[in-house]
């Protein structure tokens, strides 16, 4: 086959890969991009995008069992639901389809070409594909690495049989009788959560002291309380031992050191998610590492001229839109304009029932940077637009400097929630006040009124509380 050459060559089609390929061919840079599976990566096709079909089927079948036995707030009463998660699974399939399809459109229409195939590095500007009729060597000027990331194992339990990571637990023909979830992140917990809403005995195993704990417990209080309404077991200060010989259970170890065994037709272990640094034959060029991360600037550049980084590979934290944000400002460095990464905040939800934002500083965080703050939070069992939703758990918390009430964080947890997510990053970034929020007409009746709740609450002169 003969040599393609090329002034950019990006390594992975995920959600920094593509983006950064295509804003590249939008500013006339030569493109190339290669990718192992499918267009999109792992957040389009086995991650984010699955995961939330799934997520809201699971809601849907929720509310319609709900009426059906009869304890809908509503009033609505219907025949019991029936599942066919086989169906389901297509619907989500179909989903993830139209949006990998639409990737790679996006990808030609920038005329970026696409070489599909596993790439290995030669040297810092030359990688071989292993392509289905043969080996691809590509020179480049300049390489970005966007591999992404891959689900952690444990020694003790294998991926195989009915040990499975996220990839098969948005693949099953069945809902498993019992499914055991190894880890109470977020991965763990929304899929777990999802199974419980479809009628799945579901029990959630974490060795820490209690769920989410990336998120402070103010935060993850209401989905705990949640879990506990749906029947989940949690398990707190657990940890997983191993299979029973059969296979059909799993042994933990309790908080006081007792053993238990819990029915597991499947065990789902999320317990995290490591870069996927494996198989590219990286040592052949023998990058700087941030332990096992890619160590890169404010550029994304690494430790080889000429070569950059985005995404999961490069460290925490692990989203994808903080990876599309590197690959566009990458292109851009590479097209030769100026830019560095200036970002105030990078939002994270967690799509539990209820959902989780942050974004920017928490007050434990703004604590710890000797940061003197201000903090306040509204309810959502005072706006009105909650109630008429059937569904009031939660708050929205504001996180500002004591001087001058600078924004410097916006935290919420609640129904619907994630869609205010664009509104705190925003203002957050955009240098706002707590006065600047109070200032702006929100419509009523919106969830989003209680932003200026909280605007008003942290200020000390509240209206609906």
């Amino acid at each position: 086959m003969r040599d393609i050459t090329c002034k950019l060559l990006v390594i992975g089609a995920g959600p920094g890969g593509y983006v950064c390929a295509i804003r590249a061919g939008q500013l006339g840079v030569d493109t190339v991009v290669v990718e192992a599976s499918k267009p999109g990566g792992t957040c389009l096709n086995i991650g984010c995008i699955p995961s939330k079909a799934l997520i809201h089927a699971a809601d849907e079948f929720a509310r319609v069992a709900q009426c059906a036995s009869g304890e809908s707030p509503l009033g609505i009463s219907l025949a019991a639901p029936r599942l066919d998660l086989a169906r389901m699974m297509q619907w989500k399939d179909s989903v993830v389809g139209r949006l990998s399809g639409g990737v790679s459109v996006l990808l030609k229409r920038a005329n970026v070409k696409i070489v599909q195939g596993w790439a290995r590095f030669l040297d810092g500007k030359t990688v071989e594909v292993e392509t289905e009729i043969g080996v691809q060597v590509i020179r480049a000027e300049q390489v970005v690495i966007a591999t992404g990331s891959k689900p952690v194992g444990l020694p003790a339990l294998p991926f195989d049989g009915p040990v499975i990571s996220s990839t098969e637990a948005l693949s099953l023909k069945a809902v498993p009788r019992s499914l055991v979830v190894v880890g109470a992140g977020y991965i763990g917990l929304e899929l777990g959560t999802a199974f419980a809403k479809m009628d799945a005995a579901v029990t959630v195993i974490e060795a820490l002291p209690r769920i989410l704990p990336q998120y402070d417990a103010e935060l993850t209080r209401p989905v705990d309380e949640r879990l506990h309404e749906l029947g989940v077991s949690v398990l707190t200060g657990a940890r997983a031992r191993e299979l029973t010989r059969t296979k059909e259970g799993l042994v933990v170890e309790q908080s006081d050191g007792s053993l238990v065994t819990i029915e597991a037709e499947k065990i789902l272990v999320a317990v995290g998610r490591k870069p996927a640094t494996e198989g590219w034959d990286l040592e052949a060029i023998d990058l700087d590492m941030a332990g096992p991360f890619i160590a890169v600037d404010e550029r994304c550049r690494t430790s080889m001229r000429g070569v950059y980084a985005i995404g999961d590979v490069t460290g925490e934290p692990m989203l994808a839109h903080r990876a599309s944000a590197q690959g566009e400002m990458v292109a851009e460095i590479v097209a030769g304009k100026r830019r560095a990464w200036e970002r105030a905040c990078i939002p994270a939800i967690c799509f539990t029932d209820p959902e989780i934002v942050v974004a920017g500083l928490t007050p434990e965080n703004a604590k710890a940077l000797n940061i003197e703050i201000v903090h306040d939070a509204f309810p959502f069992r005072a706006n009105g637009r909650a109630m008429t939703l059937a569904s009031d758990t939660g708050f929205i918390r504001m996180v500002a400097r004591a001087d001058n009430h600078l924004l410097l964080g916006i935290q919420g947890v609640g129904t619907g929630i994630s869609e205010l997510s664009a509104a705190f990053s925003l203002a957050i970034e955009m240098g706002a006040r707590l006065e600047d929020v109070a200032g702006t007409v929100f419509a009523h009746p919106t969830l989003g009124e209680g932003m200026l709740e909280a605007a008003l609450k942290t200020l000390g002169r509240p209206i609906h509380i």
